[in-house]
């Protein structure tokens, strides 16, 4: 079938596009404390970053460094005094465990899950995680799926291309809602508009004379209209706020923009005898790392029958109705990802917050593995459309195995999953429990159902093509060379 020629299509073993470890500028003098056992970088403050004062790829090397750290107790690793919860919670100082499998914490470094494929991939079924108890309850020490909602841990390679789409994507629903209300206030008259964004629609919303906004029939979004693009359930807006929430919850080392004075009014909020454990340069790092990891790409087999097959497994993924909601892609208009981003989240650092915004060019990071086009726009291959749908009915219960809702998410709606890396990230489906792409598309119910019907109707080989084609899209482990790959800080 005909590609666009700037497609990257990767042939040959995967070994042959190794590259060394990332090398960058040293940061600072050599440390020659004897017996040093602390991981975290110097501080660093996001303004230091913003105006160029640090340059990329040293930026860039202390947001890998705190995203492979093995947090220690020196470091402020634990919070005897508080819990996992988003919002700043205390509880009484007693003999909590240092690590806990379930509330947490549970891991010692980011990359200790976010590892299969490569730095920032997915993990094993061994590496699940429990969400939203410890909202509820500071300790829980049960796995049941009426008390806790099991999650795999889900890969963020490409993770700054997916958030810049739904930037662009929330700010089109917004500018739709405020002309609705513009028009309504203009006419006198209740005014209902279709929320299209991206070519992917959200449902209606009417706005009325007096201001209100009707938003019953919005749809695979939360009512505020901000698409959320991490998160099984599409509940994380940013990889900030997934980062300074995660940084609590599974490592217990504090962000100082969430935890610190100006939120709480203390330095050392979970009373762990370490102040200000994360300054909001290292968020800021930490972020523009994870955003800038390359793009999972497809890599096209070597043997001739198997590069038929997965062309044929292309055709019929699109044929059968998978691609109605796994968009092959996306269209992003600006592919400069700014820091702090427009839609944080307080208790994040905002860009309210501060007039210096730190900036990275995806496009010149990546603009070898992604299809560039003519007009600076870039066509983002991550099969998804960003938003939520029913995925589950009685016919086909498997995703709606959890019992408690998540931000008023229903319980047999997910996030479209994207399925650039698919091939690399077995385990599948939300818990990590399906071992097989076949298992994962026939446990497909609900607005999938018809989809999921029409593969099964397929002849065995047509099935298996599908498979071929969905396992050539994959994480390929390269080591992201920031050294060379570099573009300027600062808008």
């Amino acid at each position: 079938m005909a590609r666009h020629p700037l497609r990257p299509r990767f042939t040959g073993p995967l070994a042959a596009l190794a590259l060394g470890a990332v090398t960058v500028p040293a940061l600072a003098g050599p440390d020659v404390r004897i017996g040093r056992e602390t991981t975290v970088p110097p501080p660093i403050s996001h303004e230091a970053i913003a105006t160029g004062a640090v340059g990329l790829p040293e930026v860039l090397e202390i947001g890998r460094q705190l995203f492979e750290a093995r947090f220690t107790t020196p470091d402020g690793a634990g919070r005897p005094a508080a819990t996992a919860a988003e919002v700043p919670t205390r509880r009484e100082l007693g003999d909590t465990p240092a690590f806990l499998r379930t509330s947490g914490p549970d891991a010692n470094a980011c990359a200790g899950c976010h590892i299969q494929g490569m730095v920032g991939g997915s993990g094993d079924f061994s590496m699940n995680v429990f969400v939203a108890p410890q909202d509820l309850e500071f300790d829980f020490d049960t796995v049941a799926p009426d008390l806790s909602m099991e999650r795999g841990t889900p890969s963020i390679t490409g993770a700054g291309f997916l958030e810049l789409l739904a930037r662009e994507m929330t700010a089109d629903l917004h500018r739709l809602r405020g002309e609705a209300l513009a028009e309504a206030r203009t006419t006198g008259e209740p005014v209902t508009v279709d929320l299209v964004t991206k070519d992917v629609r959200f449902g209606q919303l009417t706005a009325l004379p007096d201001g209100f906004v009707d938003v019953s029939r919005v749809d695979g979004v939360h009512p505020d209209l901000i698409v959320k693009p991490f998160s099984q359930k599409a509940v994380v807006i940013s990889l900030r706020q997934f980062s300074v929430a995660a940084f609590n919850t599974h490592h217990g080392m504090q962000p100082d923009e969430r935890f610190g004075r100006r939120w709480t009014g203390l330095a050392d909020f979970d009373l762990d005898g370490i102040a200000e454990e994360l300054t909001d340069g290292h968020i800021t790092a930490a972020t523009l790392f994870q955003a800038a990891l390359p793009p999972p790409i497809q890599v096209m087999p070597d043997h001739p029958v198997l590069a038929e097959a997965t062309e044929r497994g292309e055709v019929l993924f699109g044929e059968i109705g998978c691609a109605a909601c796994h968009r092959p892609r996306l269209i992003l208009d600006d592919p400069v990802f700014t820091e702090p981003g427009p839609f944080n989240p307080a208790g994040t650092l905002r860009d309210g917050d501060t007039d210096a915004i730190a900036s990275v060019d995806l496009a010149a990071l990546w603009g070898d593995w992604i299809e560039v086009l003519p007009d600076g726009r870039v066509a983002v291959r991550a099969y998804t459309d960003l938003r939520r749908h029913r995925i589950a009915d009685p016919e086909t219960p498997h995703f709606a195995n959890e019992m408690l809702t998540h931000n008023f998410v229903p319980r047999d709606q997910f996030r479209t999953a994207p399925l650039w890396g698919v091939g690399s990230t077995a385990p599948f489906g939300h818990r990590g429990d399906v071992t097989t792409l076949d298992e994962v598309i026939r446990h497909h119910g609900g607005e999938a159902a018809d989809s999921r019907r029409a593969y099964e109707a397929l002849a065995d080989l047509d099935r298996r093509s599908v498979i071929q084609f969905l396992q050539s899209l994959q994480i390929v482990p390269l080591a992201p060379d920031f050294s060379t790959r570099h573009a300027g800080l600062g808008r």
